[in-house]
């Protein structure tokens, strides 16, 4: 069967052919990393680990690129608020979010660029869309881009320029009175006032900082070519930030993303998980309540264009599931002994899981296979039948490799004990950046922010305790 997923664009599956044959090239949006992760950030870096993971196991020389975008309104806000310098606020989130995609077992991607490291492809881009008339500078330093010039433009989310708001969401900058039109969209912004002269650059154009939708456009270019595979990223990016970014980067003359991938919101009681709503789970109340590979078994089972609605039996179901895994692998290695990475590498997978994978991903169906392989393992430890119960552990084994869940793997060695070390890291981590964020909340005198930030690690079991020299935390039996 051949792998076929789905393309936002064109709204079908189809078969996935890539542009060069055995090799893949995928652009993910990544992180603003303007506070720590939460659980709306990981669903997309796990599901797309899983198709990296599932790619690579099929074959295909992957290629990731994930951006980090550490400049930006509200990084400037928070670091202004906290008295920090913006590069060093965005730095520390930065290695928090790292070390949240470490705990989760989701491989370091090929390429991990940063939005100030490649200014002068911005500008480049910029300069080319001014040259080719779909773009047109205003005033010192703000440069837009002319979205009647380019008549495709709405295509990736089906829209006609005339039924979309004046003010398209997420765009801060639509109000702006030096547009031509409303629905222009920054590709550079000139400083604000009492903005830091460190936050700007010179251009062509005057000085300024870039758009958020340029980077993307400038860094797939710079990484990948002017074509490729897979674009990917969250549900939620679809527009403006998707549609601007390949209305942009065709306007130059670049074919850009071949196909869109988007994985869905993480849900409470139906309403989308986000911070700015007040229900988003930090990575850091997940990993108190559970080792990493169950919070991680809790994001890739759903199938990544579902909803995944989450609630208080989300991780209990997840862990419940994780012992019966590791644990029969803890009893099969002590009957026949150990199997080597190697071997589980190059295993021939289930004809069933394989079609389930080749499915758009279809996670459910595949771990469907698992638990059939689970319970054929388990009776033939039970029947002493050594030679079968080592089959089904490789098999087992190599499946779950796909997943980034192989209980034997180096990531997760030791079961729950290994995943719960490597959770403890990243927890230490990721309380650190809150109990900072709650120490500058309270050095400017802002209670209520101090007060809900212990109040939302209490309720995950982290509790803090001020003294002399600093807040300290522990977590509850």
């Amino acid at each position: 069967m051949t792998l076929r997923l789905y393309d936002t664009a064109t709204r079908d599956v189809r078969d996935f052919v890539p542009l060069t044959t055995g090799e893949v090239g995928i652009y993910l949006c990544g992180a603003t990393v303007q506070a720590p992760p939460h659980v709306g950030h990981l669903r997309p870096a796990v599901a797309f680990d899983v198709l990296r993971r599932w790619l690579e196991r099929q074959g295909y020389r992957v290629t990731l690129v994930r951006n980090v975008t550490d400049i930006e309104d509200k990084i400037l806000a928070k670091a202004a608020a906290a008295g920090v310098p913006w590069w060093a606020h965005a730095a520390r989130y930065e290695r928090v979010f790292t070390q949240a995609y470490d705990a989760l077992g989701i491989l370091p991607p090929t390429y991990e660029p940063r939005a100030t490291g490649h200014v002068p492809d911005m500008v480049a881009l910029m300069e080319r869309l001014v040259e080719r008339g779909h773009a047109y500078p205003t005033g010192d330093g703000d440069v837009w881009f002319d979205v009647r010039s380019w008549p495709a433009y709405g295509e990736l989310t089906r829209q006609r320029l005339e039924d979309l708001s004046p003010e398209p969401t997420g765009d801060p900058d639509a109000a702006a009175s030096s547009k031509k039109d409303p629905h222009d969209f920054a590709l550079w912004k000139a400083p604000k006032p009492g903005e830091p002269g460190t936050a700007s650059w010179d251009t062509p154009f005057g000085r300024g900082r870039p758009g958020w939708h340029l980077e993307c456009s400038a860094m797939a270019q710079r990484y990948l070519g002017e074509s490729f595979d897979i674009h990917g990223g969250g549900l939620d990016l679809r527009f403006p930030h998707h549609e601007n970014e390949q209305a942009q980067s065709r306007a130059a003359g670049y074919g850009f993303a071949q196909r869109w991938m988007h994985c869905a919101w993480v849900t409470q009681q139906g309403v989308k998980m986000s911070k700015s709503l007040g229900n988003g789970l930090l990575v850091s109340e997940l990993l108190a309540q559970a080792p990493a590979p169950v919070v991680r078994y809790a994001l890739a089972a759903v199938q990544y264009r579902s909803m995944l609605e989450w609630t208080p039996d989300t991780l209990d179901e997840a862990g419940a599931t994780w012992e019966r895994l590791t644990g029969f692998v803890e009893r099969a290695r002590e009957r026949v002994g150990e199997v080597s990475d190697q071997e589980v590498a190059k295993v021939e997978l289930p004809a069933d899981f394989v079609a389930a994978m080749d499915d758009d991903l279809n996670v459910p169906a595949a771990l469907a296979v698992v638990h059939e392989h689970l319970r054929a393992g388990n009776s033939a430890l039970a029947s002493r039948d050594d030679a079968a119960a080592r089959d089904e552990l490789v098999a087992l084994r190599g499946m779950l490799d796909v997943l980034g869940l192989d209980p034997g793997s180096p990531q997760w060695a030791g079961g729950a004990d290994r995943g719960s070390s490597r959770a403890r890291a990243a927890l230490d981590s990721l309380v650190a950046a809150e109990l900072t964020a709650r120490a500058e909340a309270r050095a400017a005198k802002d209670w209520a922010t101090s007060d809900a930030i212990r109040d939302r690690l209490a309720a995950a079991g982290v509790v803090v305790q001020d003294s002399a020299d600093g807040a300290r935390w522990t977590l509850t039996d």
